[in-house]
């Protein structure tokens, strides 16, 4: 018989040093809102992991340590079994993060002043990792057709002829757009006809939602293969991100001595022994977990979207095809997005993260929303958000 797993209960997470609930004052101000930002989840993180590391604690000495067989064999289980990516031990590389990942390419695939393309709204890393790295930000806005992203293949093509590297979010965030094959390719197509190298961050993979089907890119054709990192982990699924235990895949022989050998070089890519550990038992016994986990955030989603129907029909929603992610536009409320901002967190005290962090002004009025959550925490969120707007 199947264990149930329990995405109602709540988990009382202040006081643990968490950046989603004991860093409020610092970024908001004040510590008495719902933290619905920072993208971690608040339920329970699965038994199998926990228990592993309990295990792996009975020994006594936490010394150097190395990735072990079973562990890469794990990883490149999952690789195949979930996205057809049959790769060998020598063609991953643990990284200690997605974002460090991200890093790590830029400095040492990029160089100073290289242009650097990404499609707006995005996750704030990947606005911020270049510019911090002396390289040049090119942003290509997406459209929203539909209530979904999409990418305006006009004006990528004519950006990416000047640009060094793309850095995909796959599925996109914010809001989980899943980018299917056809798109895919046609990305591929161009960058390799400009010789764009493709970062694609899939940490949201695994978080795909039921009736949605991700694509990695890597698998999408030869020139996607050949031309490619990608990035991928745990973190997200198995709402373990504080474990920094994180996957490069790349295929093609060139780039990953290039990419590989640097990363050693370096010596900034060895994983911690809980790492290794972590998202060994995550991918050898999570399947179950992360089934179930996935109908409770799709059952979030609809709770999300008839409530916006319902009570807040004037917000203009991009919601999740994958992750637990949503996007919305509160801007027909008729305030300012400054005077949005200050009503979330001292009206609805909310918190949410800022819309004109994934790309600028272009953005104002926008707000992502995490409902990786109970049930009960998102209804009372959302109650919060309409009788402040209503006000």
């Amino acid at each position: 018989m199947k264990k149930q797993y329990n995405f109602d209960e709540a988990i009382e997470r202040h006081g643990t040093d968490c950046v989603k609930y004991d860093a409020l004052t610092h970024f908001y101000g004040r510590e008495d809102l719902l933290p619905m930002w920072v993208a971690d989840m608040d339920f329970r993180s699965p038994d199998f992991v926990l228990d592993a590391i309990k295990e792996r604690c009975n020994h006594e000495v936490l010394g150097y340590g190395i990735a072990p067989e079973s562990y890469q064999k794990s990883v490149l289980d999952w690789l195949e079994s979930h996205y057809g990516i049959c790769a060998s031990s020598k063609e991953i590389h643990f990284i200690p993060g997605i974002v460090a990942g991200i890093a790590y390419a830029l400095l040492s695939l990029t160089m100073p002043g290289d242009k650097i393309l990404v499609t707006t709204p995005v996750y704030p890393p990947f606005l911020n990792l270049p510019k911090a790295c002396q390289r040049e930000v090119v942003c290509s806005p997406l459209k929203i057709e539909e209530g979904r992203f999409v990418i305006d293949f006009d004006n990528f093509e004519r950006l990416a002829g000047d640009c060094k590297m793309l850095i995909l979010s796959n599925p996109h965030n914010p809001a989980g757009t899943v980018w299917g094959k056809e798109v895919l390719t046609r990305v591929a197509d161009i960058c390799h006809k400009y010789g764009v190298i493709v970062i694609s961050d899939e940490i949201h993979a695994d978080l795909t939602l039921p009736g949605h089907n991700h694509v990695s890119y890597s698998t999408v054709c030869q020139n996607a293969k050949t031309n490619s990192l990608t990035f991928m982990a745990p973190s997200k699924t198995f709402n373990i991100a504080g474990l920094g235990s994180s996957t490069c895949y790349i295929a093609d022989p060139v780039l990953r001595d290039r990419f590989f050998g640097w990363l050693d070089a370096m010596g900034v890519a060895g994983g911690n022994i809980f790492a290794f550990v972590g998202a060994e038992a995550a991918f050898a016994n999570g399947e179950e977990w992360r089934l179930q986990m996935l109908d409770y955030l799709q059952s979030n989603v609809d709770c999300l979207r008839d409530f916006l129907a319902q009570r807040l029909p004037r917000v203009q929603a991009v919601l999740p095809e994958a992750s637990y992610l949503a996007w919305l536009d509160l801007s027909a409320y008729g305030r300012s997005h400054k005077e949005l901002a200050d009503l979330l967190v001292n009206k609805a005290r909310l918190a949410l993260n800022d819309g004109t962090t994934f790309g600028g002004t272009d953005y104002e009025g926008w707000f992502r929303m995490n409902i990786g959550c109970p049930r009960s925490m998102l209804l009372e969120a959302l109650d919060r958000m309409a009788a402040a707007l209503e006000r």
